[in-house]
């Protein structure tokens, strides 16, 4: 396995708040695996560990709000990846508004979507959420450095990884 950590060590994604609402309740989480998985049309996955309490949320969601963060966004990676919503509200306190099919999205970050969740497919200890982007802003005079994963290594997760 040492070459294929040799291969991922290499890599240095950015970072994504993932949030969910469904039955009620609003979730969101930290997530370093997502991209942009087909051209036409245009698609993005995001892979929500099954262990965290967003993945329960968005299971029962029909749409996911995905949000990229500025470099300097550390505090609000540090609330979504270092704490559980099963003891934490995450967005209290927070600017929110709500999107497209009820999203909470984060008003805040300088660019985030909305998408309707086409179909799940199994990956592992992650779940993929493929999405038909249908809403999409931010803050278009943002040009500065995204939070990568190498800015986020020390952020203790809120649930264990294994």
């Amino acid at each position: 396995m040492a070459g294929m950590d040799a291969f991922i060590g290499r890599l240095d994604p950015e970072m994504c708040v993932v949030t969910a609402v469904a039955g009620g309740e609003r979730a969101g989480c930290l997530v370093g695996f997502a991209s942009q998985c087909s051209l036409r049309p245009v698609r993005f996955v995001v892979w929500l560990s099954e262990l965290n309490h967003t993945f329960r949320v968005a299971r029962d969601a029909e749409v996911l709000a995905v949000h990229l963060l500025a470099r300097e966004q550390h505090g609000l990676a540090e609330l979504f990846g270092g704490r559980t919503g099963d003891r934490t509200d995450k967005f209290e306190g927070l600017r929110l508004r709500e999107a497209y099919g009820g999203a909470v999205v984060l008003e805040d970050v300088p660019a985030w979507f909305v998408g309707r969740i086409v179909t799940r497919a199994g990956g592992g200890d992650h779940i993929g959420f493929v999405l038909d982007p249908v809403e999409w802003g931010g803050h278009e005079a943002y040009d500065g450095p995204l939070l990568r994963l190498s800015g986020a290594l020390a952020i203790d997760p809120g649930h264990p990884v294994d």
